[in-house]
Parts: C-alpha cells; sequence; structure tokens
C-alpha cells in the first residue's frame, strides 16, 4: 500500500525528497505464505505494480525526478538490490503499519541499521 494522500507523508520525508536530485522507487512483491509456497505471485506483482505507480505518481506531483521498479519477493533482497544499483543516500524505506504488515516485512526493522553505512528514514505508511 502507497500513502493514499501527499498530507500522510512525515515532514522528513517531504524535505529529503524535496532535496532529492533523483530517486529510485522499489515496490517489491509481497505474496502471502500460501502464494509464495506454491509459486503464485501473479496477484502480488499486480498489486506491486499498482504501489509503484501510485508512488511515482505522488512523485511527479511533487516534481520530484524519480524513476521505479519492481522488486525482489523478499523485502531485504529488494532493499539490497536498490542500494547495490542506486546507491542511494540518504535511503527512505516506507513500511505498512505493524497490523498491516505481512510476514515478509516482520524483522526487517532489526536488520537494516547494522547492514547500510547510509543514512535510513523508516516510515510507516497506511
Amino acid at each position: 500500500m502507497a500513502a493514499p494522500d501527499l498530507d500522510q507523508l512525515p515532514t522528513l520525508v517531504r524535505h529529503l525528497l524535496d532535496l532529492a536530485s533523483d530517486v529510485l522507487v522499489v515496490t517489491p512483491i509481497l505474496p502471502g505464505r500460501l502464494q509464495w509456497l506454491v509459486s503464485d505471485t501473479d496477484r502480488a506483482h499486480h498489486q506491486a505494480d499498482e504501489r509503484l505507480s501510485s508512488v511515482l505518481g505522488h512523485m511527479e506531483q511533487l516534481d520530484v525526478p524519480a524513476s521505479g521498479q519492481i522488486g525482489d519477493e523478499t523485502p531485504l533482497t529488494a532493499i539490497d538490490d536498490a542500494v547495490r544499483s542506486f546507491h542511494p543516500n540518504p535511503l527512505l524505506i516506507a513500511l505498512r503499519s505493524s497490523d498491516e504488515a505481512g510476514w515478509q516485512e516482520r524483522g526487517l526493522l532489526d536488520q537494516l541499521p547494522a547492514r547500510y553505512r547510509i543514512p535510513i528514514t523508516i516510515f510507516e505508511i497506511g
């Protein structure tokens, strides 16, 4: 889920986006456990594409130069791939609220700070 309204973005995130010269948006495929086990990720891929379109639309409204891609079904791998190819500074990560988070997102926050040597801003959406 992308932030449904730009007014819901935290002030710090809006400020960082205003300073950005280029933004890469990555939306991981987030299948449910059963979908993942049986390799039926078509619906999750479609949802990732919808999230990507929504976020890129927000970037356009903010006049922020941005490109995007659908990432791996494991959020940490999607972030790793993006950091390796794009070299962001800072890294902005939007996560679903804890009551909306999927199984792939559990424990993600514990792994991020030690993994990257760049400023990371994590914020919750929806």
